[in-house]
């Protein structure tokens, strides 16, 4: 039997009688993209610089990735990681290739990634003090999000995510981000690594200053702590370096990614340094579905993409323009918008007020956009975004505000 067709209306009564409340979505229901553009089903165009939530780092639909994906659907999807397959070791190569000498796990998701960054701090702090000593102790930043598992949810300081799930996960610490004296403050024996984001996203995009991040190196080198730097949402070429931390010109001891390193596959890894690369050993770690042949081609066509088509020299060709034209928007509107955020192509609108009705009028006039914490509207485009994409968001958001004016 034929099955019925969906329909607009059906899609959004399958919603509301069958899907789970946990998200405020957006009265749209998307059906196809290409590039930087995505339609709804009623046919209207929009400029997509929510990118799945930096995730579509290519934007939709590229025809090396689409290619890549439709030829390993046809030869091998899953074998589980009781064996070996061409796909996962050469994406570990790529990426040890960017990150430094060490070792790559592949999960699903940056939850699952920073779930495995620290049960390597606790096996870290096993070696550096022993059974008895007690050393488990992680130290994050004020204002951090780090997933929404029980691990993830213990090292994001804040009450909207925490709120109903407690008791969380002990051991956790938090210090006031680019306030290198108050992280050294929270350290003592029981530490065992220091984890923050490079850029905090959903804290509404606050970056790591160059000095605090080489302050948190030295830090940890002198107490002999893992640096675990938290790259899922600024990474893979986001702010025009594949790591964000790359600015600063410091080396982590392990890494958390995800979000654009599938363009829109789900896969997320940890990459750890030769240092503790040693730490986990058979039977202490694993995941079903992590780094498949399916998801590892993704990968791989994410970074073929990267690096044939420049797109890491062409956000840093094209953000600063981008970003200060932002500037002078917001230079124009100081009653409404209140400051400028960010680098490369993960920038925040401080808005004076919550920016929910504000991100309604930008999708009336065809501009997607996520917020993030503090009443910011964050902009995500993806790193294939034309200059004219980039200035046509401007010209949205300009619009937007003069008519709210």
């Amino acid at each position: 039997m034929t099955p019925p067709a969906i329909t607009r209306t059906s899609t959004a009564e399958h919603y509301d009688a069958h899907v789970l409340k946990n998200y405020a979505r957006a009265p749209l229901t998307l059906v196809r993209g290409r590039g930087a553009q995505v339609w709804d089903d009623a046919g209207n165009a929009y400029l997509d610089f929510t990118s799945g939530i930096a995730v579509s780092a290519l934007g939709h639909c590229h025809p090396h990735w689409v290619a890549a994906i439709q030829r390993q659907a046809g030869e091998l999807i899953h074998t589980s990681n009781l064996f070996r397959h061409p796909n996962q070791g050469e994406l570990a190569r790529r990426l040890v290739g960017y990150a430094g000498p060490g070792r790559v796990f592949f999960c699903n998701s940056g939850a699952e990634a920073n779930e495995a960054l620290l049960k390597l701090a606790r096996l870290h702090g096993l070696k550096k003090a022993g059974e008895e000593g007690k050393c488990y102790k992680v130290i994050c930043a004020q204002q951090a999000f780090h997933g929404r598992t029980f691990g993830g949810m213990s090292a994001t300081p804040q009450e909207k995510i925490q709120k109903g799930f407690r008791p969380l996960v002990p051991g956790f610490a938090f210090g006031e981000l680019n306030n290198l004296q108050s992280f050294a403050d929270l350290v003592d024996d029981q530490t065992a690594a220091i984890f923050v984001e490079t850029i905090q996203g959903e804290g509404g995009i606050h970056p790591c200053t160059p000095e605090f991040l080489l302050g948190l190196r030295q830090l940890c080198d002198r107490h002999n702590l893992l640096l675990m730097l938290d790259e899922v949402q600024c990474g893979i070429g986001r702010t025009g370096r594949f790591f964000a931390f790359e600015h600063a010109g410091v080396r982590a001891d392990a890494i958390g990614m995800a979000k654009g390193l599938g363009g829109g596959f789900p896969i997320g890894a940890m990459w750890v340094g030769e240092r503790c690369a040693e730490l986990f050993q058979p039977g202490m770690h694993g995941t079903t579905f992590g780094g498949t042949p399916l998801a590892c081609a993704a990968g791989l066509a994410v970074l073929d993409v990267l690096e044939r088509e420049k797109l890491l020299a062409r956000v840093q060709a094209q953000s600063p323009v981008w970003i200060d034209s932002l500037r002078r928007l917001a230079a124009d509107f100081p009653a409404q918008v209140l400051g400028v955020r960010g680098l490369g192509y993960l920038v925040g609108l401080q808005m004076a007020a919550d920016p929910a009705p504000f991100l309604a009028a930008l999708r009336e006039r065809g501009l997607l956009v996520p917020s993030a914490g503090g009443n910011v509207v964050r902009l995500l485009p993806p790193l294939t975004a034309t200059a004219d994409e980039l200035a046509r968001s401007v010209a949205i958001i300009r619009d937007a505000l003069v008519a709210k004016a």
